[in-house]
């Protein structure tokens, strides 16, 4: 869909009202980055709250897979600030961290499913081995107890065990998303990261991913966000939605606000070109 001629993007955002019980587990305010005279995220505030799926969503460029990755610790903005709610670390600028210190906590804190499984995958390896190489940055060495952790985890992923010894290159697209999402849970992250997750799979694989997801968020209350440019992954999923555009959140509220209610021009048009 193509949303050319739409108006500047207005330095204010609508944002929906949201009675939180508890404190955010992730903070992060005034993001920026730019990539030499590209402005890819421009004051950018998100909170996530503990067992809640945080949607974002817009169209190619808007900056929702830039943000992603900073929640991911893989890139450094200009300006701002990001805080995680952790149980073995002082309240910190997570920004501040060395590039030692980023690896050791998204190996124990945050899970992340790319939307190409090549980056989140050793291809040649065993499905197995990729989720026990994540346990084995984060300390364990036993090699009864690394099996062990990493079968329970593909089990929880609903992946096959009978295949648990096949490379991910031997894998169909849906098993690969599978590994991944053993591979980000394997160590009860803090938090979940979902970079396009059903994308290119299947209409029958990708529910079937969701339904995974949704049992996940069940069983372990589980705190995701999910970027996506499909809106039925985002409605299905999400309980807020963020709506980006330019680099910039438009719009912000509880989903079915969003989609029911949308205030934003631009998110009127994303919801009604679905629709």
């Amino acid at each position: 869909m193509t949303l050319a001629g739409m108006p500047p993007v207005v330095a204010r955002r609508q944002v929906a009202p949201r009675l939180m019980l508890e404190d955010p587990i992730l903070r992060m305010t005034g993001v920026e980055k730019s990539f030499g005279d590209v402005t890819a995220l421009s004051g950018v505030d998100a909170t996530v709250y503990p067992g809640e799926v945080l949607g974002i969503v817009g169209e190619s460029g808007s900056g929702k897979s830039t943000l992603l990755r900073m929640m991911n610790l893989e890139d450094t903005p200009n300006h701002g600030h990001y805080h995680l709610a952790l149980p073995d670390r002082e309240d910190s600028d997570l920004f501040s961290l060395d590039r030692f210190e980023r690896r050791m906590l998204r190996a124990r804190h945050i899970g992340i499913v790319y939307q190409n499984p090549h980056l989140g995958l050793l291809m040649n390896h065993t499905s197995s081995g990729n989720v026990a190489e994540r346990l084995l940055v984060a300390g364990e060495r036993n090699f009864a107890e690394l099996r062990r952790r990493a079968r329970a985890s593909l089990d929880a992923s609903e992946f096959p065990l009978a295949r648990m010894d096949a490379r991910p290159a031997e894998l169909s697209g849906g098993m690969q998303q599978r590994v991944q999402l053993a591979k980000a849970i394997a160590l009860e992250p803090t938090l979940l990261l979902l970079d396009e997750p059903t994308t290119g799979l299947d209409v029958s694989v990708q529910a079937l991913v969701l339904d995974t997801l949704k049992r996940l968020l069940r069983e372990r209350r589980m705190t995701m966000v999910i970027v996506s440019h499909d809106l039925g992954v985002i409605r299905t999923m999400a309980d807020r939605v963020m709506v980006m555009r330019g680099g910039a959140v438009v719009e912000e509220g509880l989903a079915d606000q969003i989609f029911q209610d949308p205030q934003h021009e631009y998110t009127q048009q994303l919801v009604h070109a679905k629709l």
